[in-house]
């Protein structure tokens, strides 16, 4: 007889896996502190209409990078104070000294558009954070370019790594890059040329909205090959016009020679059903346990730039491949756990979804997974084994699902001919707690 309870998901545990926690207890500054956010454009404090501009001077405290504050009249009294760094580690001490003074923080241009306006919102909620845009880099850029909205991609590289432009490789493709400073364009065009993208166009745009705008046009290669066209300002976007191979697409079921790998590796076909079924959505987490070369936390991470996983592997030499795969195919933030489950997955952040490529036989590791789910959850499980196929149908009766068993035959030379050679069959068990009134183990 199949469980119809489900016990309550466990209080969220300190995360391990590199990811923010959206619990900011003991960060908030007093209540009732609020921060009006100001964005200032190239064009300085020239720029900042009069109602902002008092509101500026008026405020208790302006916060705010250097340069910023560097641009205000004097203000007897008033308190100003450069952001920390690291910034979102510096940030809750900094405003819980706010003390329920009126707070201005200066950003650049749209404060939404990767700024601090985003670190604020997380940190103290959308209804204590009043955000005053002035136009963005990004709409800028596009109006230089004539580019639609809908027509280009934004990839923030502010203090991120700038692998995360190789997940929008594709020919003909338009992508914007928020570069972190003058050295941004040096580093995606060596990107671009080592992966055989180096005739893309690069086109930057400096000072965007000041007197001081700018202009520079070359190739990847031609910016490896000679001299930068000219000086690249701090401040700019980097319009990219792809011309490249053929990509790898975003649709599950990447070639397995994408991967490093040294046959611990979920195939093509098996990999590309189980990651319709853990259906990556946006903002959603997946733990990949066994994770072997990283193929399906890699292909997760790739559908959407906010999917987040976290691969737990035992061996350490893999964790390593892993980490490579992930940086090489555009998702270095995947996060990996060097461990065995089920002790590995303790304190991970809990998951919308979970691969359980290996080891479900061990004791604990697959109710631990169930139980780590949150409401609407996906499990996927595959295994090769006699014994793991006992215990998969064991869980099938008890919890519902699906039962599958997947054969997959590929062509091969025999002798002056060709026939069929099958690999090892895997049987394969879903379930969907959105589908099966949240059963779980018993």
């Amino acid at each position: 007889m199949k469980d119809d309870t489900r016990p309550p998901l466990p209080e969220a545990a300190p995360r391990r896996d590199g990811t923010p926690s959206t619990d900011t207890h003991g960060t908030r500054p007093p209540p009732g502190t609020g921060i009006t956010v100001v964005g200032v454009g190239a064009d300085g404090w020239s720029g900042v209409p009069e109602r902002l501009r008092g509101l500026v001077l008026d405020a208790d405290v302006v916060l705010g990078g250097r340069r910023h504050l560097a641009m205000l009249p004097g203000r007897p009294g008033q308190r100003r104070e450069a952001w920390p760094s690291p910034l979102r580690e510096g940030l809750p001490s900094l405003l819980a000294s706010l003390d329920g003074a009126s707070a201005v923080a200066l950003a650049s241009g749209d404060p939404l558009v990767s700024g601090v306006g985003t670190t604020l919102i997380e940190l103290l909620g959308a209804d204590t954070v009043r955000v005053e845009p002035s136009v963005s880099s990004v709409a800028l850029a596009r109006a230089r370019m004539g580019w639609p909205a809908e027509r280009c991609a934004v990839v923030g590289l502010v203090g991120r790594d700038p692998r995360l432009l190789l997940r929008e490789l594709a020919p003909g493709h338009r992508v914007l890059v928020l570069s972190s400073d003058g050295d941004t364009p040096a580093a995606v065009a060596a990107l671009l040329a080592g992966a055989g993208y180096g005739a893309s166009r690069m086109t930057v745009l400096g000072d965007l909205g000041a007197d001081s705008e700018s202009r520079l046009e070359t190739t990847a290669d031609g910016w490896l090959t000679a001299a930068p066209p000219g000086r690249v300002p701090a401040l700019h976007v980097l319009a990219l016009e792809l011309a490249g191979p053929s990509g790898y697409g975003l649709v599950p079921g990447l070639p397995d020679d994408a991967f490093e790998h040294d046959g611990q590796l979920t195939k093509r076909d098996l990999r590309a059903s189980a990651l319709a079924r853990l259906a990556p959505s946006p903002g959603q987490h997946l733990w990949d346990v066994g994770a072997g070369a990283g193929s399906v936390g890699v292909e997760w991470m790739r559908a959407h730039p906010t999917c987040t996983a976290t691969a737990v592997e035992a061996d350490a030499g893999r964790a390593a491949r892993i980490s490579r795969n992930a940086g090489r195919l555009g998702v270095p933030g995947l996060h990996v756990v060097t461990g065995r489950a089920p002790d590995a997955l303790d304190g991970l952040r809990a998951p919308d979804a979970v691969f359980l490529g290996g080891g479900a036989t061990r004791p604990g590791v697959l109710d631990t997974c169930l139980r780590a789910l949150r409401p609407g959850g996906r499990l996927v499980v595959h295994g090769v084994t006699l014994e793991t196929e006992h215990l998969l149908a064991d869980a099938y009766r008890r919890h519902g699902g699906e039962l599958a068993r997947v054969a997959v035959e590929t062509t091969a030379p025999v002798g002056t001919f060709t026939g069929w050679t099958p690999a090892r069959t895997v049987t394969q068990w879903f379930v969907s707690f959105s589908a099966v009134n949240d059963r779980a183990c018993s």
